[in-house]
């Protein structure tokens, strides 16, 4: 026989062993066939491979050559080490950052409503504003967990950076701002940070902001709000720094075009 016909004669046998393994788990118990349904799926991998795959014909020989040759690759398949429980691992962290981003960008996208119950109630928009509200508590809900997370009784290394992207840096400054402005009396606030309160646009929205208030302690809260400024500046920073799309477009140069070399100056 050639290599096509000594693979297909292989393929041919392989395909019976795992017929006949099939048949020999109808007939077990269901606990006992759970037991063997690795062993079931990476031998029908194997035979799909098989199906595909073309041998030389010495090779397909000696392996037509066992009586078991399906049995014969799943266990040469169970020595080799593989990177099957890191690649599940990585789909798994992949799935989740990719639907917690998508659950972040439904966050980001409620709008932050800027007017009270009743201006909405006779506007129309009493769904805005309660959407809004249930995010700025979900935002302040947050920022507690992020406090009591970062904190080791003696430095607090909060993630802000979650936070802000979960929620953006305007719910975030308005939720701790109107906080803020509520503790004026309170000497646990720095007047930097109060004075940042003071400078985020505010608007009354009935409920004196006390709904969505950080409950964490003044002390702690108020190294938040410096750890919280200080990020947005850094992103404020970096947001500058990068260029717009029509300057990159206008930074490269037009395929077939030859670079204007710079004038010589004008003598004086």
């Amino acid at each position: 026989m050639n290599a096509e016909q000594l693979n297909q004669a292989l393929y041919d046998k392989m395909a019976a062993e795992q017929e006949r393994f099939k048949h020999n788990l109808l007939g077990l118990s269901t606990e006992e066939v759970l037991n063997h349904a690795y062993e079931y799926a990476m031998r029908q991998d194997i035979l799909v491979e098989m199906e595909a795959l073309e041998l030389p014909a010495d090779q397909a020989a000696a392996l037509l050559a066992s009586p078991t040759p399906m049995a014969d690759v799943y266990r040469q398949w169970g020595k080799v080490e593989t990177h099957h429980m890191e690649d599940i691992r990585d789909v798994i962290e992949e799935l989740a950052g990719s639907m917690l981003e998508t659950q972040r960008e439904a966050t980001r996208a409620i709008p932050l409503y800027q007017e009270n119950a009743r201006y909405a109630k006779e506007h129309g928009e009493i769904e805005l504003f309660r959407a809004s509200q249930e995010a700025n508590i979900a935002c302040r809900d947050a920022i507690d967990t992020a406090i009591q997370e970062g904190y080791d009784g003696m430095h607090l290394h909060a993630d802000v950076k979650g936070v802000l992207a979960e929620f953006g840096p305007e719910r975030v400054s308005h939720v701790l701002a109107a906080t803020l402005l509520d503790k004026t009396w309170d000497q646990r606030i720095s007047r930097d940070n109060q004075a940042w309160a003071a400078s985020v646009p505010m608007f009354d929205t009935g409920t004196r902001h006390h709904d969505y208030a950080p409950r964490s302690h003044p002390l702690l809260l108020d190294g938040f709000v410096h750890q919280v400024r200080k990020e947005i500046n850094a992103m404020q920073q970096q947001a500058e720094k990068k260029p717009s799309i029509k300057e990159q477009l206008a930074a490269k140069p037009v395929p077939g075009e030859t670079p204007a070399k710079p004038r010589d100056r004008e003598a004086r």
